[in-house]
């Protein structure tokens, strides 16, 4: 197990755990045989997401009248435990503590899939 506390996602990206040869998710999401056969799609579950699409930048003025403001996010759609669905073609393979890992931005996210029953 990864420590995720180690891990800083920046922007609009998500870690995912990949899930292989899944035909059907723990959570009972089907995907049919063509999804893996043309490789296009795969699915895996979001490990840590970035805090989402930046708002604006802070001023880059050193004048004493300017307060310093931290940057403000619009928050990604995807939460850490989600199933995710997403173009195989986007994804960024990375191995972190010798686990295998993908990163992917939210746009290359087709589908999220919550179970809140899982999460309790």
């Amino acid at each position: 197990m990864i420590h995720t506390e180690k891990i800083i996602i920046v922007g609009d990206r998500v870690l995912i755990r990949p899930e292989e040869n899944l035909n059907k998710t723990h959570s009972g999401l089907y995907l049919p045989p063509g999804v893996h056969e043309k490789e296009k799609v795969q699915g895996g579950y979001v490990i840590k997401a970035g805090p989402g699409y930046p708002i604006g930048m802070p001023i880059d003025d050193d004048e004493p009248w300017h307060e310093k403001k931290t940057t403000k996010y619009i928050p990604l759609q995807a939460k850490e435990g989600d199933f995710a669905l997403f173009l195989r073609k986007d994804a960024i393979d990375v191995e972190i503590e010798k686990e295998k890992f993908v990163i992917v931005s939210q746009l290359a996210i087709l589908l999220l899939y919550r179970d809140e029953d899982l999460l309790a």
